[in-house]
C-alpha cells in the first residue's frame, strides 16, 4: 500500500525538518555542551569558488524543505507515490543516521564551515576511515530519498544544489585547509580513502 501525495508529502517533510533539528540544531547544543564552543564557523571562503559553495549548500536546504511544502498546497506538482516510496524512506532515513554517526565520531572536531586560523584534529576513524566526507556523502543520501519520496523539480534541484554546492565546498574550502593544516598527513590519508565514495576521489 502507497500513501496519497498529501500523506507521503507529510511524511517526508516530518523526515526532513527531524533531520535538520538532529543535525544542525541537536548537534549544536551537543558540542557546546561538550566543548563550550557550538563548532559553528563561517562558511563562506575567499575563493569564489568557495562562497558559491556555502551558497548553494544553503539554497539545497531551503529547496530540500520547501519541495515536500510544494506536494502539500499543489499535489499535481509531483507524481504520485509508488513503491520507489518505501525505497525513498528507508534511503532518507539511513542517510539521516549516516548523517548523526558521522557527527558523532568527529567528536570535539565537528564544525559547520571552517576558520583558516584553527587546528582541529585529523579525524579518519569510523566512517572516515571509508570516506573522508561521510556526513556530505549521508546528507547526499538523505536528500535523494526525499526525492524519491516528493519527486518534483523542486526537490531535484535541491540534489543538483547540493552535489555542486558540496563539491565546491570540498575541493575549494576543506581540502586546501586541512592540506595547509595536516600536510602529508591529509595526504597519505587522502591517497587511500575516496573523497565522498570509497575508492573514488583519492589524491
Amino acid at each position: 500500500m502507497t500513501p496519497s501525495v498529501e500523506v507521503g508529502a507529510i511524511v517526508a517533510l516530518g523526515v526532513y525538518v527531524v533531520g535538520l533539528l538532529l543535525a544542525f540544531g541537536a548537534r549544536t547544543w551537543q558540542q557546546y555542551r561538550r566543548t563550550g564552543d557550538t563548532g559553528i564557523r563561517r562558511v563562506a571562503s575567499e575563493a569564489g569558488a568557495g562562497r558559491w559553495g556555502g551558497a548553494l549548500f544553503a539554497v539545497a536546504v531551503l529547496l530540500g524543505l520547501v519541495g515536500p511544502v510544494l506536494a502539500l498546497v499543489a499535489p499535481a506538482s509531483t507524481l504520485e507515490p509508488g513503491v520507489a516510496w518505501w525505497v525513498g524512506l528507508v534511503v532518507a532515513l539511513a542517510g539521516l543516521a549516516l548523517v548523526i554517526a558521522s557527527q558523532q565520531a568527529m567528536g570535539a572536531s565537528w564544525r559547520i564551515g571552517v576558520d583558516p586560523s584553527e587546528e582541529t584534529a585529523l579525524v579518519t576513524r569510523g566512517p572516515f576511515a571509508l570516506v573522508r566526507n561521510p556526513i556530505f556523502t549521508a546528507m547526499g543520501l538523505a536528500m535523494i530519498g526525499v526525492l524519491v519520496m516528493v519527486p518534483n523539480p523542486v526537490t531535484l534541484a535541491a540534489v543538483i544544489a547540493l552535489t555542486i554546492g558540496v563539491e565546491l565546498q570540498v575541493r575549494f574550502v576543506e581540502e586546501p585547509y586541512l592540506l595547509r593544516v595536516h600536510g602529508q598527513d591529509f595526504r597519505d590519508y587522502a591517497e587511500r580513502v575516496g573523497r565522498f565514495v570509497p575508492g573514488l576521489g583519492t589524491l
